[in-house]
């Protein structure tokens, strides 16, 4: 049985006339009423009473019509779906966070105009820390990743930078230098650094340290916390100070000032991170849409989408 016959059949059930329901699927009658025949033959009885004027259908054809009408709208659904899906327009997308990612408002702005523009496509999100978020990327458990760099590992895979950010020092309220505008980081040698694994982000941890071991902090002095969000808590807990990435100011905690360094160097960027072999058209949308942000910042007029 032809999916085609179904639906020649539904059209004539419909309409109860032959030409009419031709007109309708743009084919001519006689062919439109071949096609029936063979259908009747195929299930072994009538399906339609053939009239003077149209036709009615038969007590066989009446019990078929809902269940053909059923495998032809699923067979549609199936077909739209599987379009959909071709043209990245529905379907899943797996995307990964990196932890210190989470307070990047620009991640979450590209999130949103994502799901307003792709509805039918399910995102799936992941928080993990940057090396098994890597791992995760490589593995193709992960479409694509929102990442905090530097990052070593991130070379093998193509990379979109959407924001970069500062690196600020997180103070327990009522610290001495907690009133100034800006510190050196100097003036913090006798601190305790709360400072995340270096797992997390092992070449923003490298630059961290670097940095501080040049401005006198001791490694002997470094307390570790789970992640870069966490250490905010223990700051506020009077453990010691942080270095933090600018968008952690959002963290409404009383018992932490935020202060700029003085002849700052340290700076992270977000980027979005995909495998170079990747074809999905979720990830290209996606893109997509951080270039139109990009383009909209400068000035430039966006690119049609080209679906």
């Amino acid at each position: 049985m032809e999916l085609r016959h179904l639906r020649y059949f539904v059209a004539v059930a419909e309409t109860l006339h032959f030409t009419r329901a031709a007109e309708m699927l743009g084919i001519s009658q006689p062919p439109l009423s071949q096609q029936i025949q063979r259908l009747e033959h195929e299930i072994g009885t009538p399906l339609l009473k053939r009239l003077t004027r149209g036709v009615e259908l038969t007590e066989a054809g009446s019990a078929f019509l809902p269940d053909a009408i059923q495998i032809v709208q699923q067979a549609d659904n199936a077909l739209e779906k599987a379009r959909g899906v071709a043209r990245g327009i529905s379907g899943q997308m797996s995307l990964g966070f990196a932890s210190s990612v989470a307070f990047g408002q620009p991640v979450f702005d590209l999130i949103r105009r994502f799901k307003a523009r792709y509805p039918a496509i399910t995102l799936t999100t992941r928080e993990e820390n940057m090396a098994l978020l890597m791992q995760d990327l490589q593995e193709g458990l992960l479409d694509a990743a929102f990442i905090r760099l530097p990052c070593e590992s991130s070379k093998a895979f193509n990379l979109k930078v959407i924001a970069t950010e500062r690196m600020l020092v997180a103070l327990p309220a009522g610290h001495a230098l907690g009133h100034q505008r800006s510190v050196a980081l100097s003036q913090l040698a006798d601190e305790t650094l709360i400072i995340f694994p270096r797992d997390v982000s092992p070449s923003l941890y490298e630059l961290i340290v670097s940095t501080c071991l040049r401005a006198g902090l001791s490694t002997a002095r470094f307390q570790q916390a789970p992640q870069i969000a966490s250490s905010l808590g223990m700051v506020g807990a009077n453990c010691g100070i942080a270095l933090v990435p600018a968008s952690m100011c959002c963290v409404n905690n009383p018992q932490i000032v935020f202060c700029e360094i003085e002849n700052n160097t340290l700076y992270t960027d977000i980027a979005f991170a995909w495998r170079r072999s990747s074809t999905a058209r979720t990830v290209s949308h996606l893109l997509r849409l951080i270039n139109d942000a990009e383009q909209a910042a400068s000035g430039e007029p966006s690119l049609p989408d080209g679906e």
